[in-house]
């Protein structure tokens, strides 16, 4: 007699990338933030220099191009001012709200609000002076690091990410409103350069700080929702 054929081994499962977490993302972002804020504060040399050389040339251009420097003072006081953005995120709670999902609704809010207070309590413990000119073109109060305009738009932008994420949004809407997010952050860190009124480690810290409480933000809410789920 013959014995069967032992059958083929079952082919091994497809290997899926990793997805990054928000936790992960919160410790990436944690530890550049700690150590941009670290240099400003101690006003290392190299980042220094190169704040000002980039915020030379940016301001000879914008001297020199009026018109362009007036859209970039429109787009900044009126298209990605915090407190239009803070609309935005209160549009979105209001929504979230209306749909019966009262506590993202308040944890959107709250996280708006943190912000805001994140980026004042920065600014009054660094203490960096802004960018000074014997003939600016704009002009802009209290201490310079982080960005508040940049912090606020990319927590804005991340939580509505987020949130249309969450309730499914895909295809040509998430396209459409991913752009919308992403020229909105770096377009307003660019008017800030370009309006001298900021460095550049300045924006840069308020995109990382943003990215920062967004991520801590929706991992803490996963986290509570998962508890709550079980």
């Amino acid at each position: 007699m013959h014995s069967a054929p032992a059958p083929a081994p079952a082919p091994p499962p497809p290997v899926r990338p990793r997805r990054v977490t928000a936790a992960r993302a919160a410790i990436v972002l944690g530890a550049a933030s700690a150590v941009l804020v670290a240099l400003v504060a101690a006003k290392w040399g190299p980042l220094y220099s190169f704040d000002r050389t980039i915020a030379v040339g940016l301001h000879r251009q914008a001297v020199a191009d009026p018109g362009l420097t007036h859209a970039n003072r429109v787009l900044t006081d009126w298209v990605w001012d915090p407190w239009t953005m803070r609309a935005l995120t209160a549009v979105a709670v209001v929504v979230v709200w209306l749909r019966r999902e009262r506590l993202l609704a308040l944890w959107v809010a709250v996280t708006s609000g943190v912000g805001a207070g994140v980026s004042q309590a920065m600014k009054s413990a660094v203490g960096r002076s802004r960018p000074h000119w014997p003939d600016p073109v704009d002009s802009a109060h209290f201490a310079a690091f982080p960005s508040g305009h940049a912090l606020t738009a990319t927590v804005t932008c991340g939580l509505v990410l987020w949130l249309v994420r969450r309730h499914g949004v895909s295809g040509w809407a998430w396209a459409t409103i991913l752009a919308l997010a992403v020229v909105s952050v770096v377009g307003v860190g660019f008017t800030r350069m370009w309006l001298g009124v900021h460095w550049g480690s300045d924006v840069l810290g308020g995109w990382l700080v943003g990215g920062l409480l967004v991520a801590l933000s929706v991992a803490g809410y996963e986290r509570l929702a998962l508890s709550r789920a079980r």
